[in-house]
């Protein structure tokens, strides 16, 4: 019963946020996203203390925390330079850096929980190919209506670092037959993520982007990303 009310108190939290980020950048609204992230923790530790409980030690676990957790601290911070617009870079490069931190704890959890032996392939080719994308991204930021300005080598290794976590997550779930719900789980919540992000792109970076719609999906792709995350370890065996 914890874990659907887990959700349904982050899908109440998430509305109340959005509300609240619409009409205003307050710290108010970083307590409120603070709440809703905390909530995708809980899950996380709920499902850490559901395998524990089924004697099963999963490497998965204790990785796929920390990444959540840098999760939260990268949501207060970017929320900051909102607040504090005069800080605006020392914020966005923590943030940045530190969900880059959480992408290379999932990748870490997975491949030490997943790695089928003899396989290197299915690591080393979707990191090319996230290596593609990010560069891609960066290549057409013009066309794109973008100005990352001096972030873009911070924007290009992040990227590389999020989609290294997604094509790695379907990779081994491919890999697999899609029967490991936990790698499903990984891989979707990784597209919710970078989808949410692609939209960040062009609140951050762009012009004309910051409509209420905007927020909306960033946020709900964003913690829909992370909850599907931490519900990994609900489901592990």
């Amino acid at each position: 019963m914890l874990y659907p009310l887990l959700l349904v108190c982050g899908a109440v939290m998430l509305f109340v946020y959005v509300r609240e980020k619409v009409r205003a950048y307050s710290v108010k609204a970083v307590l409120l996203k603070s709440i809703v992230s905390a909530l995708f923790l809980t899950v996380g530790v709920y499902g850490t203390w559901l395998a524990a409980s089924k004697g099963i030690a999963s490497l998965l676990c204790p990785f796929v925390l920390l990444g959540l957790l840098c999760g939260l601290l990268g949501d207060i911070w970017l929320d900051l330079k909102y607040v504090f617009p005069e800080k605006d870079a020392p914020f966005t490069y923590a943030g940045f850096c530190v969900f880059g931190v959480g992408h290379i704890l999932y990748i870490i959890g997975m491949l030490l929980t997943y790695y089928p032996s003899g396989k290197p392939m299915t690591v080393i080719v979707p990191v090319l190919l996230a290596l593609v994308l990010s560069i891609g991204n960066a290549v057409l930021e013009k066309p794109m209506k973008l100005s990352y300005g001096k972030f873009k080598p911070v924007v290009i290794a992040y990227g590389v670092l999020l989609f290294a976590m997604v094509l790695i997550a379907g990779s081994q779930a491919l890999y697999y037959g899609w029967e490991k719900t936990p790698l499903n789980l990984l891989f979707i919540g990784g597209v919710s993520f970078a989808i949410s992000d692609l939209i960040l792109s062009g609140t951050y970076f762009g012009t004309g982007k910051e409509r209420p719609i905007d927020l909306a999906m960033n946020y709900i792709t964003y913690y829909a990303g992370q909850f599907l995350i931490a519900a990994a370890l609900v489901f592990i065996g």
